[in-house]
């Protein structure tokens, strides 16, 4: 673990390799788990601003999940979490022709249909955040469904965090993102 700013970072995002790999996974990531996807409290709006742009690429089960209990729930810890349907999808996953499951805020977003591109905690899969009082852990979840991820990224000498470079400055900055990059530096002299 190292410390950037307030935020206790995996050496798992520098010593891990990833890279998606659509093709093999098809998505896996938005239909199994626990719970829906994380949200931050401020997201619940964005979300909900977002629905009329996204609202016909979501299949009839997830707009009738949404008209009952809303775009989010608190789980089990008391965390908001993207709704989801019969257990399984994300509420705002949408299939393409080949049956890869996609992001249909985020489909609507690189359309030009809204702003918001997706929940951070989508963004920055398989990174993870919990908050804690007096600093953020950043960590490294990989599942099963990501192993052609691993080893693509492997394949390519690409680490965890140069692959989540966007998301990571998204949700941290450029200058915690530039402090990560000279903690890879100092360990590579070595």
């Amino acid at each position: 673990m190292i410390q950037i700013l307030d935020t206790i970072v995996s050496m798992d995002l520098l010593e891990e390799s990833f890279i998606c790999d659509l093709p093999v996974c098809k998505g896996i990531c938005c239909v199994e788990g626990e719970s829906g996807a994380p949200v931050e409290d401020e997201e619940v709006a964005l979300l909900e601003e977002a629905l009329p742009a996204v609202w016909d690429y979501l299949s009839p089960q997830a707009q009738e999940v949404i008209k009952k209990q809303g775009v989010v729930y608190l789980d089990e810890d008391g965390e908001f979490v993207t709704s989801i349907v019969e257990g399984e999808d994300c509420v705002f996953t949408c299939y393409d022709e080949n049956g890869y499951c996609q992001c249909a805020i985020e489909k609507a977003c690189r359309e030009g249909k809204t702003n918001f591109y997706k929940p951070i905690s989508c963004h920055l899969y398989p990174v993870r955040v919990a908050n804690y009082r007096g600093f953020r852990a950043v960590n490294y979840h990989c599942r099963q469904v990501c192993r052609a991820a691993v080893q693509l990224g492997e394949k390519n000498g690409v680490k965890v965090f140069r692959f989540l470079k966007e998301p990571l400055i998204r949700k941290f900055g450029e200058e915690w993102y530039r402090h990560l990059e000279n903690v890879e530096r100092e360990i590579n002299r070595f």
